[in-house]
C-alpha cells in the first residue's frame, strides 16, 4: 500500500518502511508523528480525499540534522562586489511505520 501525505508544503509518496527527509519538524528522535493523507492505493483501489482522507500515516523519527552545505554568490560586474553565503538545509529524517 503507498500514500500520499503533505508536510512542510510538500508532497510525498510513502510506503511503510520507507526513510525520508522532510522539512524541519520539531521533535525528539523516536517521537511518533501523524501525517495527514491526501490518497492512498492498493493494488488496483484509489482513495482521494478532498481535501484529505481521514486515514493516518504514522512515522518515527530517526534523526534531526542538516543537509549539505551550498553556496549562495552574489556578484556584480566591474564594481569590484562579491559576497558569498552558506547555506545548510535542518531536515528530519522519518521512517515510515504504519499506514492506518
Amino acid at each position: 500500500m503507498i500514500a500520499v501525505i503533505k508536510t512542510g508544503g510538500k508532497q510525498y509518496k510513502v510506503a511503510v518502511g520507507q526513510n525520508l527527509k522532510i522539512e524541519k519538524i520539531d521533535a525528539q528522535v523516536g517521537a511518533v508523528l501523524k501525517f495527514p493523507t491526501l490518497l492512498t492505493a492498493e493494488a488496483e483501489e484509489v482513495n482521494l480525499g478532498k481535501p484529505y482522507l481521514g486515514e493516518i500515516v504514522e512515522g518515527r523519527v530517526l534523526e534531526q540534522g542538516k543537509g549539505k552545505k551550498i553556496s549562495v554568490v552574489k556578484f556584480k560586474n566591474k564594481t569590484r562586489y562579491k559576497r558569498n553565503v552558506g547555506h545548510r538545509q535542518p531536515f528530519t529524517k522519518v521512517e515510515i511505520t504504519k499506514i492506518v
